[in-house]
């Protein structure tokens, strides 16, 4: 009967432990703050570029190519950070 009580504690304590690993390493891919103000300020930034005169000799147009192509690499990185 002892027995029943020391593996009892134990496996509760191995599963409030396996627990909290998942919800903190869960709320970390999650979450991603620095990967989403990233996006938020690229997103910005294309919503900028288009609002630009278009006369910066093709300069324009190639930074929001670069911008594109940004926010579809962290786009990408938050997916694979949430798995």
């Amino acid at each position: 009967m002892k027995n029943d009580g020391i593996v009892w504690k134990i496996s509760t304590f191995v599963l409030a432990a396996a627990l909290a690993i998942c919800l903190f390493t869960g709320e970390a891919r999650a979450t991603q703050t620095h990967m989403r103000n990233a996006l938020t300020a690229l997103q910005t930034a294309r919503t900028q570029l288009g609002l630009a005169t278009r006369d910066k000799g093709g300069h324009r147009a190639a930074a929001v190519n670069y911008v594109n192509k940004a926010i579809t690499e962290v786009e990408l990185g938050i997916r694979t950070g949430a798995q």
